[in-house]
Formats: C-alpha cells, structure tokens, sequence
C-alpha cells in the first residue's frame, strides 16, 4: 500500500525538502498551508515539486480545521512543521507564536486521537529550548530552559507530544532540530540575510551588512539532512524523542567570514554592529550531541562546520 503523508507547514524551507523526499521513497505527498491560494510555495517550486503534491488550506489554531483536514487526507503520518519560526519576531509576537506552536500541536495530537490514532506523528522541536549550554553538547535527557517565547512554545509542543503518546499509546515523537540551514531560508533567517548581502556586495553594492551579537555560537546545519532524521524517527518500531545536530558548533562571526570569503570579500569592510538587532535574551552557545540519532536511527551529518556556509553560499545561485 503507498503510503500518504501530510506535512502541515509545507511551504517552509524543510516542508518542501521534506516533500522531496518522500516524493522520492513513494509517498503520496499532502500539505498544508494557511491560505493555500495565496500562498507562493516557492520552495516547492525550486525544487520542481509543486505539482506533485496535494495542497490544503488549514489553520492549526483552529481545531475544526484541523480535524477537517484530517479527516479528509487520512494520512499514515503526519510531520508538524507549522508555527512561526523566527526566535526574533517570536519578542514582537509572543502570543501569536504560542498559540500557533503549541496549540497548533496540542490540536493536532487531539485530532489524531480522534480521527485514527494509528497515524504516526513527528513534530519539530528545537535546541532552543535548551537555552545556552555553556559549550556542553545538550542531549535527549539536558533540561529545558528556554529563553524566549519560541523556546517556551516549542518545550510545550515537545512536552504536548510526550504526554499524548503515554497517555494515549499514539505514535507521537519530537526531533529537537538543532539550526539548519539551506538556500531555502527567507530573508527574515541571519544565514540567508549574510549570504543575500555577500552576493550583492561581491557584484557591487556598497551596502554594509547590519548584524547583532556576532559572537554567539551555534550548531548548524545542512536542511536535507535533518529531514532524512524525521522520516527516519516516524519509520521506527516505537515513538521516542531524539536530538538532531551536527556536535560542531562556530560563531555567527565565524559563519560570516566563510561566506565572505567565498565571494572574495574581507567581511571586516562591509559587516557592522547594529544595537537595535539584539534580542532582549539570546543564548550565547547551543551545541547538540545527536549520538542517539546515530545509533538507533543510524543517521550522521555530513555537511558540519564551514562546510555548512560555503554550501549554502554555492548552493543559492543554483536556486536563483
């Protein structure tokens, strides 16, 4: 039997990798989107997959929808990765990110009880929910202490799946996704924004590059890869909850200057500091140790440290 999947948030930068994917092992391929209609999903059509999959407006807010579409798709897995995903506008809109992230959850989790709780659930947590690990790599059993209102949206999703799958015996799990990167990422992303002004500069802007705090640390990443490790945790005998990094961490310094120097720039000419771009709290290091995902789902990056920048930076002008 092919099985059917539905990614709700599908026309974000792992939304249409993930699509890819699946697309590629067989899948029957749904999404959804808040306002399908007007909605660009460039993604998908980068990656020349847009008229492969099935598309459908939802709200996750709103349980009716919710349960509607479910109803309707009645997948055999469903991969959350809907919600508001910038930790910066999340200072500018902290109702509006807690009510998408973790309601958005709580009612798919409720909708599946409902509907067929045999559907496999993966929902996208993240390392910022650890906050700053002090250089210590944060693994599956590292305490939660989220310093924004993502962060906090994203523990209660993580803990909202926990819950339903010892409660109600469903196949529910969280990937706490370390960042990941692409040439996917909107302008809203630092990674895109540095690569974006690199290209522009390198072809003869005489723009400067506004950044916050360069010298935090974190462990990126390289996109497809981290949505290989979600369909691999749906496709396992049993749910668990599994930490998805790289164990490499550099500065956003560190990351800038790569960029720069693949477009044959000095940064130091172009890059200054703008106050205004600080987050009221911003862990200084978060850095993740995924050796669980590489014993039970055998997964392992391949793309880490500054292999990352430079590959993001050759990989867009093959997007444009």
């Amino acid at each position: 039997m092919q099985r059917r999947a539905l990614i709700c948030g599908i026309s974000g930068q792992d939304g249409a990798y993930l699509a890819r994917l699946l697309l590629s092992k067989g899948y029957e391929v749904w999404g959804t989107s808040r306002d399908a209609k007007n909605n660009g999903f460039e993604g998908l059509k980068v990656l020349s997959i847009f008229d492969k999959v099935k598309i459908l407006s939802m709200s996750p807010e709103d349980f009716c929808s919710v349960l509607q579409v479910f109803s309707e798709v009645r997948p055999h897995e469903i991969y959350n990765l809907a919600g508001q995903s910038s930790v910066g506008l999340s200072f500018e809109q902290p109702l509006e990110t807690m009510s998408g992230i973790a309601s958005g959850t709580l009612n798919q989790l409720e909708a599946i009880r409902i509907v067929d709780k045999s559907i496999r659930f993966f929902g996208a947590g993240s390392s910022e929910c650890f906050g700053d690990t002090g250089g210590l790599p944060a693994n599956e059993s590292s305490l939660f202490r989220p310093q924004s209102p993502y962060a906090v949206a994203k523990a209660a999703s993580t803990w909202h799946a926990s819950v339903y799958r010892k409660s109600y015996d469903l196949f529910a799990c969280t990937g706490i996704l370390f960042n990941h990167e692409s040439p996917l990422r909107p302008e809203r992303f630092v990674t895109k924004k540095i690569v974006s002004a690199a290209k522009r500069i390198a072809s003869g802007s005489n723009e400067k590059l506004k950044l916050g705090n360069i010298d935090i640390r974190r462990d990126w990443g390289w996109a497809p890869e981290y949505v290989d490790a979600m369909w691999r945790m749906l496709n396992l005998d049993a749910p668990e909850d599994f930490v998805i990094a790289t164990g490499v961490s550099q500065s956003l310094r560190e990351f800038v200057q790569v960029i720069f120097e693949e477009a044959e720039l000095d940064w130091r000419e172009h890059v200054i500091a703008d106050p205004t771009l600080l987050r009221p709290s911003d862990p200084l290091e978060c850095i993740g140790d995924s050796a669980k995902a590489k014993i039970r789902l055998d997964w392992r990056p391949a793309v880490v440290g500054a292999e990352v920048p430079k590959k993001i930076f050759h990989d867009s002008f093959s997007i444009m």
